[in-house]
């Protein structure tokens, strides 16, 4: 019987600028880009302690506008490809939140960067507008 060659994977050959291992994937299970805030802690390590800079959109179940604009930023940060995400929260199941972010309407939109609220706005906006909103929040 004869010994087989050994098998090289012209793959693993990469230019110099490219040495060391390369990762496909970040460890761990994904993280969505766009969640509902299930408590208190989940808004704390999610939003709070983001490495990304996070827009929550604070809505309701029986909110019109609401309904309008959550797929709307949805979209928005989509178009960002991983740079930012998104936090929902139902008002009436977080009532706390809404109060300690001083929600008085919804829709409102609260951006915040390493724990802190860099922008806001309430109401709708068309998505020329949600676009720079998101890009301003991204740029800071």
């Amino acid at each position: 019987m004869r010994a087989l060659p050994p098998v090289v994977a012209k793959v693993s050959q990469r230019p110099a600028l490219f040495r060391g291992p390369r990762l496909l994937f970040q460890p761990g299970p994904p993280r969505p880009l766009s969640f509902n805030v299930q408590d208190n802690d989940d808004f704390a390590e999610r939003v709070i302690n983001s490495q990304l800079p996070v827009l929550v959109d604070f809505h309701a179940q029986w909110c019109g506008p609401c309904k309008i604009l959550g797929p709307r930023l949805e979209k928005a940060v989509a178009k960002q490809k991983g740079r930012v995400a998104m936090a929902k929260v139902d008002i009436d199941d977080h009532t706390d939140l809404a109060i300690e972010y001083g929600v008085s309407a919804v829709p409102t939109v609260v951006a915040i960067r390493g724990g802190d609220v860099v922008d806001r706005f309430v109401g709708i906006k068309d998505d020329d507008q949600l676009d720079s909103f998101v890009s301003k929040v991204i740029g800071q």
